[in-house]
């Protein structure tokens, strides 16, 4: 009976053994990000669970270093079968070699384009789609209702127009006796989101727009582009409601109790729902004096590496296919806040009826999607523009006009 038993037991972990040294192991890569590094986890354990042939290892890197690493790791042929990117980089990456296109047995084209949001299309180059994203996002106005209250504001009607913004700001900020500021009527980002709520919100909102020619040619050297840098700096120089790198970050200090108010995307929505301090809420990006509204759209997609061959790629394809499935995006909304990237699993009547989710889920009828060459050398410009502005006391029109040079040059470069 013993030698029956110590039988089976070396058969059973023969059997382990053969099905462990069978397994695929492919290798996922994304940025830190605290809650979207705990989501992907989740969905690697449920993945791993259904899929027990197929194993993920999970590497992460800093922001700042992601895209050197990507690029280090493809020259030394070192790829991850599976990458994070965001949708701005996808020339470089493309252009690097660093991806391949994802394949249409497993990611029909019609599929994707009935079932996603249509800035999906921004991982498009010629006929093929080169990622997938699990969320997407847009912006919003985040703000502190405790602030709101004590500044005499209603935190059940915060602003709906830049003129109610202004005003809003200038009653909750405040300043010390040396008249150091110490509560930021608003924050004042631009390497945050910033950048974006200038270039694809206000600029529209004044009547003009950033760029043509499938955003390749520069156009708010204008005077709505003037008209809107000189809304946005103002806001520390005039108004003195705001003021760069004020605690670092905008993020930092809205939720240290710091802030009144700050522009955000949905991803930020995780961080601040550790929050114990104070209430906040979410509205729509104010509209201007006419109504006009607008918004920045944009994700992080996932790619497959164009070193994934054989299996790999057979199990980098089942894995991409489960990321960006309906249930991940639940989860993913769940963990992170982003919204669902499919329209079915997006637009439900809870979602829009929710007073969170639904003002970032109104402002994807209104927004608009840059399509960067190179989205951080094109942030950085518009970050140059505004210090120029802000702490160098270059004129509005000679800062614009400099930045449309600069980053023309860029687009040009990239071509």
């Amino acid at each position: 009976m013993r030698k029956l038993l110590f039988a089976g037991l070396l058969a059973g972990f023969s059997t382990m053994a053969l099905n462990a040294a069978q397994a695929v192991e492919i290798e996922y890569w994304q940025y830190v990000f605290e809650s979207r590094v705990k989501a992907m986890d989740k969905l690697i354990e449920n993945f791993e669970k259904a899929n027990p042939d197929i194993k993920v290892k999970h590497t992460t890197f800093p922001y700042d270093d992601y895209q050197t690493r990507v690029i280090a790791a493809k020259m030394a042929g070192n790829s991850p079968d599976v990458m994070q990117l965001f949708y701005g980089w996808l020339d470089k990456f493309v252009a690097g070699g660093i991806l391949q296109p994802l394949p249409t047995d497993t990611f029909p084209h019609d599929k994707i384009e009935s079932d996603f949001f249509p800035i999906t299309s921004a991982m498009k180059r010629g006929e093929d789609y080169y990622g997938l994203p699990t969320a997407v996002r847009s912006l919003a106005l985040f703000y502190n209702k405790k602030l709101f209250e004590e500044a005499g504001l209603d935190p059940k009607n915060p602003p709906k127009t830049l003129d109610e913004l202004v005003a809003a700001a200038e009653k909750t900020a405040k300043r010390d006796a040396n008249g150091n500021l110490t509560t930021a009527g608003i924050t004042l980002d631009m390497a945050g989101q910033d950048h974006h709520w200038w270039r694809e919100v206000l600029i529209r909102q004044y009547g003009g727009a950033p760029y043509t020619d499938n955003d390749r040619k520069v156009t708010y050297d204008s005077e709505a582009g003037e008209k809107a840098l000189k809304f946005y700096t103002d806001l520390q120089t005039e108004k003195k409601v705001g003021e760069l790198k004020f605690m670092d970050e905008g993020q930092a200090a809205f939720r240290a109790g710091m802030a009144a108010m700050t522009v955000d995307g949905t991803f930020r929505l995780g961080a601040f729902r550790t929050i114990k301090d104070f209430e906040w809420g979410v509205t729509e990006l104010p509209a201007n004096a006419e109504g006009v509204r607008s918004n920045y759209a944009s994700y992080f997609a996932n790619g497959i590496g164009a070193n994934a061959k054989g299996e790999k790629l057979e199990a980098a394809k089942k894995f991409l296919n489960y990321i960006s499935s309906p249930e991940a995006m639940e989860i993913w909304l769940k963990e992170v806040g982003e919204l669902p990237a499919r329209r079915a699993v997006a637009q439900t009547e809870a979602n829009l009826a929710d007073p969170i989710y639904g003002p970032f889920l109104r402002g994807l009828d209104y927004a608009h999607t840059t399509m960067f060459v190179d989205e951080a050398a094109q942030r950085q410009t518009a970050m140059d523009m505004v210090n120029r502005v802000v702490l160098e006391k270059q004129p509005v029109k000679e800062s614009l006009a400099e930045a449309a040079k600069a980053e023309q040059t860029i687009i040009d470069d990239a071509q």
